[in-house]
């Protein structure tokens, strides 16, 4: 963080500063922490309570770690400065405008937010990778993407960062409008409206407000980014007074892709923006990353980054991130793909058909499936419809585990003419143990599942991961 004293925090945040006997004039520059066992000397610690526990009682140890500075919102019997507020999200929300002002004010910082159903990690990681082989660049680490996650990332510049990007994510309406706020973005990124989290929002209409929120409020100098393939994305154009580009697979969209191979070594297209095609080899496998790496490219484009270097850095990005089609081999012939992190139906969808499309002649394909969470109402419908797709793609081999994916393994019972076999277990541990004896050479095995459902780990150690 830019290095600000301890009366400028307490006057930006609106709370007290309880100094502790240290001068007000003192400058802290450390990074911001709400999790005590990150705090290093120099740091500042933000006592947030939660639905399961409460920072304060994480302070002492956050003081053992070295935090230079608490935000609290009581006041804590500690020998450190402390600035008490009445409610500390609302806090660590202005210390990010603040910082991120002060920094737009004083050089030459481009913000780029990343809003999407499915693919705001990936397009992320691809849009740092090329950024930052032209200036300082902060982006998230995994997916801080919420309204604690995403200032605390923001609050990681300095007065030498040139880009800043910031995933936004939300569980609701509201969510995304605040972090734009804090931001103010000079180009908004949309992914795509889809059914992830769809039972937390009410229903599909809804989560595109939700999404249109990144666009709706940028200004006319300000650049929107939309996915012309997703109809509900395309309409933001409506929506927004800042200049839109297209990206897409449509041959419309300014920055399109043609001729897409997907293979066991990663994804191949041509690239076709301003009038000039460029091969692609991405080494992240799946065709729907495609699309992400197309908006990453959007972004780099319009802010002047040299095509050639755009494409290189996109094609050294060996995967999209930790337990996202995180390809594993265990031993010579069977192949894992690990991408357990988040599942939603479109994230699956996508998964499965990458499965079908890289299994080769003479290989088996074994899908181990878990639950989409945060469906809601949809939940029973979209797990029947992955399990009959799972049939139509010939999936040779599915394992569904748990009981509330359960709809995945009855539908694909259903499902007539299929030469394959799905059996239904409780567990992450008995799937592994049917699994570890089974798999043979020239098995192609997706794991597939929410977060919640663990199957991450299961992916793991079907990889050969060390545990």
């Amino acid at each position: 963080m830019i290095a600000l004293t301890l009366s400028e925090i307490s006057s930006i945040v609106a709370g007290k500063l309880v100094s502790a006997g240290v001068f007000d004039d003192t400058e802290v520059s450390g990074t911001v922490h709400t999790d005590s066992r990150l705090v290093a000397p120099g740091d500042i610690f933000f006592a947030l309570p939660g639905d399961v526990t409460d920072g304060h009682l994480f302070a002492p140890a956050a003081i053992s770690g070295g935090a230079a500075l608490l935000i609290t919102e009581r006041e804590l019997d500690v020998d450190v400065p402390q600035v008490v507020v009445s409610n500390g999200v609302a806090a660590l929300a202005a210390l990010a405008t603040e910082v991120v002002a002060r920094v737009r004010a004083a050089g030459n910082l481009s913000v780029v937010a990343i809003t999407g159903s499915n693919g705001k990690t990936t397009t992320k990681n691809l849009l740092r990778a090329i950024l930052s082989e032209h200036g300082p660049t902060v982006a998230p680490q995994g997916s801080f993407n919420n309204h604690v996650g995403a200032p605390i990332s923001m609050l990681g510049i300095d007065m030498d960062t040139r880009y800043l990007i910031v995933e936004m994510g939300a569980s609701g309406s509201g969510e995304i409008a605040r972090l734009v706020a804090i931001a103010k973005p000079d180009i908004g990124v949309v992914l795509k409206v889809g059914l992830a989290h769809v039972g937390e929002f009410g229903g599909i209409d809804e989560v595109q407000k939700a999404k249109a929120e990144m666009v709706t409020s940028l200004p006319e100098t300000a650049v929107a980014v939309l996915n012309a393939d997703d109809f509900r994305v395309a309409a933001m154009a409506g929506m927004t007074a800042a200049h839109v580009r297209y990206f897409g697979l449509d041959e419309s969209a300014d920055v399109h892709a043609a001729d897409i191979e997907a293979t066991a070594t990663g994804t191949s297209f041509s690239l076709i923006a301003r009038g000039e095609s460029s091969a692609v080899h991405l080494r992240i496998l799946g065709e729907h990353h495609v699309l992400n790496a197309l908006a990453a490219f959007s972004v780099a484009d319009e802010l002047g980054i040299d095509r050639a270097s755009t494409i290189a850095s996109l094609e050294a990005v060996a995967r999209a991130e930790r337990w996202r089609m995180e390809v594993l081999i265990p031993r010579e012939g069977i192949i894992v793909i690990n991408d357990a992190y988040n599942a939603s139906p479109d994230s699956t969808v996508a998964a499965l058909k990458t499965l079908a499309q890289i299994v080769g002649p003479g290989q088996r394909s074994v899908a181990v499936l878990g639950e989409m969470a945060e469906l809601g109402e949809y939940a029973d419908e979209e797990h029947d419809r992955v399990g009959r797709l799972a049939v139509r793609l010939n999936v040779q081999k599915l394992v569904v585990v748990g009981h509330r994916a359960r709809h995945i393994h009855n539908a694909a019972g259903l499902e007539g003419s299929w030469d394959g076999e799905s059996m239904l277990v409780d567990t992450p541990e008995e799937a592994y143990a049917v699994l570890r004896d089974e798999l043979r050479e020239g098995d192609v095995v997706l794991v597939k599942s929410s977060k919640s459902a663990g199957l991450r780990f299961l992916g793991d150690r079907l990889g050969g991961v060390a545990e």
